[in-house]
């Protein structure tokens, strides 16, 4: 059994980036931050201060994307919520790291994965819609798929 390289993880990882929708990298983000979290309450247990900086530092990063990533010209009132949401958590995250405290990163990371099984339902809901807008395009005889009205707004939280 041959394991990757370090050059081969890269390479797919890359890849996964470069053609995954925009659901699948905010998916990929929360992944991230969770894991990194995860990380972090690990070296935060066992004393390992390097761990626990890069873990931080790295969910950390990734929630400014998440933030900087909500496009309110969409939906103002939900991405502000949403922004909220994410604002919390990097506050949450700088407190846990500065008072090493365990059980607010855990609440953070509860935070995280709560995001995270709201955003797969959401991306489950968008497929079935667009299945079945593909179905009822198929049913009217393979008619084109329909422009977007400029005018008419719709919902993106990533850029």
């Amino acid at each position: 059994m041959t394991t990757a390289s370090p050059a081969n993880a890269n390479a797919y990882l890359r890849t996964k980036v470069m053609t995954a929708s925009p659901e699948e990298l905010r998916l990929m983000l929360l992944d991230g931050a969770i894991k990194f979290a995860r990380q972090a309450a690990e070296g935060l247990a066992t004393g390992n201060i390097e761990l626990r900086y890069t873990g931080f530092e790295r969910c950390r990063n990734i929630v400014l994307e998440l933030i900087n990533s909500v496009r309110p010209e969409v939906d103002p009132t939900l991405c502000q919520k949403v922004t909220s949401l994410y604002t919390f958590i990097f506050s949450e995250l700088v407190h846990a790291n500065l008072e090493k405290d365990a059980a607010r990163l855990q609440k953070v990371i509860e935070l995280l994965e709560f995001e995270r099984e709201t955003w797969v339902m959401l991306m489950e809901k968008l497929a079935e819609e667009r299945a079945a807008a593909a179905a009822a395009r198929s049913a009217l005889g393979n008619a084109p798929e329909p422009v977007a009205d400029a005018n008419r707004p719709s919902l993106s939280l990533q850029g």
